[in-house]
């Protein structure tokens, strides 16, 4: 309290009066005497020693709550009873306060244009972000396209060769069933001279019949040709031994209405 009144009694000087600076300096003077009594009454009382801290924190604790109360008990005085030199301490406590505010306000807009400047980065970053996703978008949907592209050439290549086997391994089949054919069933000979010409018209037989395979091949592509209609009109070529043989063993099938249609039987 001393010091205090003393800092303020030097800021004050030039502007108190002598009746003012004489009333400071004697509250200063009785702040002093009471501080150099309380001094010395701490340094001659001696701390009571308690073996048990549990104890002794008790009776901290105590001294402590009755201290409180006797500083609630006690009503708040001024320092000095001179307007003048509660005044000056006035001025001093706003011009403190007030240093104290402008140096939050100073902190406070510092703290502002650095959020400000962070936003302003942020902002920047978030922009870059988003320029590369929308590249990143783009090249992830050409791949997409590409690979689509890729796919379906790939599918129209893998089909386009598929085909070429089939129709190379139908090829294939159709030569052996041919040589099958041409070996286990032959055409009928037609002998060129007269009497054998003679022989074999009394006999039915047509010069321009067709072989087996040639009658399986005119049945399988009217299939193919025509799934809707797939039956084929008998002719003179066909040689009726020849159609006998397939509807016996249930390779062709006779139409209903018309017997000189037939078609391949369903194989599926």
């Amino acid at each position: 309290m001393a010091e205090l009144g003393a800092a303020e009694h030097a800021a004050a000087a030039g502007e108190l009066s002598d009746a003012a600076q004489a009333e400071l300096l004697e509250l200063c003077e009785e702040q002093f005497s009471q501080l150099e009594k309380l001094q010395n009454e701490i340094i001659l009382s001696e701390p009571d020693y308690c073996e048990n801290p549990q104890e002794q924190s008790v009776n901290r604790l105590i001294a402590t709550e009755a201290e409180l109360k006797q500083w609630q008990a006690v009503e708040p005085k001024l320092l000095a009873a001179n307007s003048e030199v509660l005044l000056e301490a006035g001025k001093e406590e706003m011009l403190k306060l007030c240093s104290e505010l402008e140096m939050v306000a100073s902190c406070y807009k510092a703290k502002t244009d650095k959020l400000r400047e962070t936003k302003q980065l942020e902002l920047k970053w978030l922009e870059e972000k988003k320029q590369v996703l929308i590249a990143a978008s783009d090249h992830a949907e050409r791949l997409q396209m590409d690979k689509e592209k890729i796919s379906e050439q790939s599918v129209l290549l893998d089909t386009k060769a598929k085909i070429q086997k089939m129709k190379v391994y139908q090829e294939r089949l159709m030569e052996c069933l041919g040589d099958v054919l041409e070996k286990h069933v032959p055409l009928p000979q037609i002998e060129s001279s007269t009497n054998r010409k003679k022989k074999n018209i009394e006999l039915g037989i047509n010069e321009n019949l067709i072989s087996l395979n040639e009658i399986l091949e005119v049945l399988m592509n009217k299939v193919l040709s025509t799934p809707h209609d797939t039956y084929v009109t008998i002719d003179d070529t066909f040689w009726p031994p020849y159609i006998e043989m397939l509807l016996r063993y249930g390779i062709a099938v006779r139409h209903q209405e018309n017997h000189f249609k037939i078609r391949l039987e369903t194989f599926f």
